[in-house]
């Protein structure tokens, strides 16, 4: 039965299809609002002849991508600082920034001489002034974004009154005369009011059934479900047509039925009686899992109740096949569950079909990027999911700190400014932004795990797509600049195109898919490492970074005095392993005068040998083991406790600089 929600967007969808404005002779809407919510548009190959960015990029190469403003502009003039002069016609799609402030932004249109858009930089995203409303313009992960389509049919100048800018990027898309471009009005339309406001109900409806409006105007949509169990080394036929048609809704579940890090089970489409599979990845994956586990809950790719669901359109000529394919040799089979809702539209000769490409680097290539893709013929991406592990656990995840860059039709066309960036986020491991799962309407963060050096993003393009005529490469570095941080990359790639437009897209062997787990995790308390608890008197926590030994180092300081209600002063940490088993824990700390004498506890038992920190000058100490415990896949409480002190020692003092769990059984 259909809740009252689901009643609503049919009921506006149909309205939206009753008031989708009269398309060109292409068959299309003209660009700009219309296209936000018009998702049965979106395999129509795109009318722009380019598509391009301006970013504060670091033009050197290096990593000042907005930190000082170095590149924020593109010029300066009286009025202030230019950061974009684009020549119509065009579109405006989105608006990015980490660093949002209260100057004044100004666009000017098609050479007025006063701006015909003015208001504070922050409330591009604040929600606060129309059209920039939300979702359509939000936050969220530590970035701010704003899709409100800015169009212009000569030409836009957009200037920040103030001397110095920050960080910042601006995806636009230049069209032909006759693609019909009108100029943002002053007074927008009650036309573009109302677009608005359908876009906005589709931003609002995360993990909720929108394949009504991916269903071309007056086409019937009709449901086929199927149900089995797959075992292993079988196929599952999800859905199967002979004649012409179009997917516009796939529910798959339970999702918990492709959990797991194995990445065997595999999701294939075939369009057309192709020979190659046209979507070809493991299925976890493919519906925005992080590491094994359901992560993204977007409007159109995700997980919700258990069920994974995709609502990008699959237009096809005569035929399709999705399936399911476990690659396990053993084990009891899996339960499915599916959903196909699809329409007998079948594909124009203006639609591309749905391609989905899986890569994984592992490790990384020393001074080369990563490539999401590298594809050939006409066609735009329409999408990126990104999981990410470095190979140094517990240090500043600098291989995150790379920027995007997309080469379209041979000519450079899109140039971020760091990873998360990429995917509208912003300052990863700071509390409240880019630290732990994150799902917006378009993007958002998988994870970040700086324990397990793991981190990952997700980001769909509907107006902002990358449109290409001749090829397209889509990489990501991985390091703030040289490709120098090793790592395990794997990701996702979503695009629509004429032909299969890869040169290869087969899976590499299931063995050589599987996650892998890091063999040791670190975990810096002078950071963000979870404190279950500590001494219930005579005790207090610091976060210090100071110069110890010539060294700057950010720890956590236990300071205790006396005695605590129950015994020794302790200190209980949460701490996540990525598996179950025997780890070796060791502690690097800081010796000095005040440091007392550190054991590692399990249920009011002392396990392996007490550590003296007493130095009579601070240091770092070398890493100390401490013992070995037994821990589960998951949250574990560890604990130490301060159980003496030197006799030349002035306090009870305890200062941690790490926590190391390496894998010993």
């Amino acid at each position: 039965m259909r809740t009252a929600f689901a009643c609503l967007l049919l009921l506006c969808a149909a309205l939206s299809a009753a008031g989708r404005p009269a398309p060109s002779a292409s068959g299309q809407a003209p660009p700009g609002v219309a296209e936000l919510h018009r998702l049965d548009l979106l395999p129509a190959f795109k009318r722009s002849v380019r598509v391009g960015g301006v970013s504060s990029y670091d033009r050197t190469g290096g990593n000042n991508d907005g930190f000082e403003g170095t590149y924020s502009f593109i010029r300066k003039e009286p009025a202030g600082l230019v950061v974009a002069d684009l020549k119509g016609p065009g579109v405006v799609y989105r608006i990015w920034t980490a660093t949002p402030s209260d100057d004044i932004v100004e666009f000017y249109f098609d050479g007025e001489s006063s701006p015909r858009l003015r208001l504070p930089f922050i409330d591009l995203f604040s929600g606060k002034r129309f059209p920039f409303l939300p979702p359509v313009a939000g936050l969220g992960a530590g970035g701010f974004y704003s899709y409100v389509p800015l169009a212009y049919k000569e030409s836009l100048k957009v200037v920040v009154k103030a001397d110095h800018f920050n960080f910042y990027q601006i995806n636009y898309a230049t069209y032909p005369e006759s693609a019909g471009v009108e100029t943002y009005a002053a007074e927008p339309s009650a036309e573009f009011r109302s677009h608005l406001e359908r876009a906005r109900l589709l931003f609002s409806s995360s993990g909720s059934d929108v394949s009504a409006f991916g269903t071309p105007p007056g086409r019937r949509v009709q449901t086929r479900r199927a149900g089995g169990a797959l075992a292993p080394g079988q196929t599952f036929t999800v859905f199967e047509s002979q004649r012409p048609g179009r997917v516009v809704g796939l529910r798959l579940g339970p999702a918990a039925s492709f959990a797991g890090k194995a990445r065997d089970l595999v999701l294939r489409a075939y369009w057309d009686g192709e020979s190659r599979p046209a979507i070809n990845c493991p299925v976890g994956d493919f519906f925005g899992y992080s590491w094994g586990e359901p992560a993204v809950k977007s409007v159109l790719l995700g997980t919700n109740d258990d069920k994974n669901y995709i609502y990008l359109p699959m237009p096809f000529d005569r035929s399709a096949r999705i399936e399911l394919v476990s690659e396990r040799r053993e084990g009891p089979p899996v339960p499915v569950e599916a959903e196909v809702e699809f329409t007998d539209a079948g594909r124009t000769a203006e639609e591309g079909r749905l391609y989905a490409l899986w890569r994984r680097e592992n490790p990384t290539t020393a001074s080369k990027p990563f490539t999401f893709v590298e594809a050939k013929g006409r066609g735009h991406v329409v999408g990126f999911t990104l999981q990410a592990q470095g190979a140094r656990p517990g240090d500043i995840p600098e291989f995150f700190e790379g920027d995007d860059e997309t080469i379209i039709d041979g000519e450079p066309a899109v140039h971020g400014t760091g990873s998360e960036d990429f995917f509208n986020g912003a300052w990863y491991d700071v509390p409240g932004r880019w630290e732990s799962r994150v799902s917006l309407p378009l993007s958002g963060s998988l994870d970040f795990k700086r324990h397990m050096g793991r981190t990952g993003g997700y980001r769909f393009l509907l107006t902002d797509a990358y449109a290409f005529r001749r090829s397209v490469l889509s990489t990501i570095e991985h390091g703030p600049s040289g490709n120098n941080f090793p790592a395990d990359y794997a990701g996702v790639t979503f695009l629509y195109a004429e032909q299969n437009p890869f040169a290869s897209a087969e899976l590499p062997p299931a063995d050589a898919r599987r996650v892998t787990d890091p063999s040791s995790v670190v975990f810096t308390p002078g950071w963000t490492t979870p404190i279950h608890a500590f001494s219930w008197s005579n005790a207090v926590l610091l976060k210090k970074d100071d110069r110890v030994g010539g060294e700057q180092l950010r720890h956590l300081s236990l300071r205790a005095e006396g005695r605590e209600v129950f015994g020794p002063h302790y200190i209980s940490f949460i701490c996540e392993m990525p598996a179950a088993g025997k780890y070796r824990v060791s502690l690097q700390a800081i010796e000095g005068p005040s440091q007392g004498i550190v054991q590692l506890f399990l249920n009011e038992v002392g396990v392996g040998p007490p550590a003296d920190l007493y130095s009579a000058e601070r240091k770092k100490s070398a890493e100390i083991t401490m013992g070995e415990l037994e821990l589960k896949e998951g949250e574990n409480r560890v604990m130490f406790k301060i159980v003496g002190k030197n006799t030349r020692s002035a306090g009870l003092w305890f200062d941690i600089y790490r926590i190391i769990f390496e894998r010993v059984g």
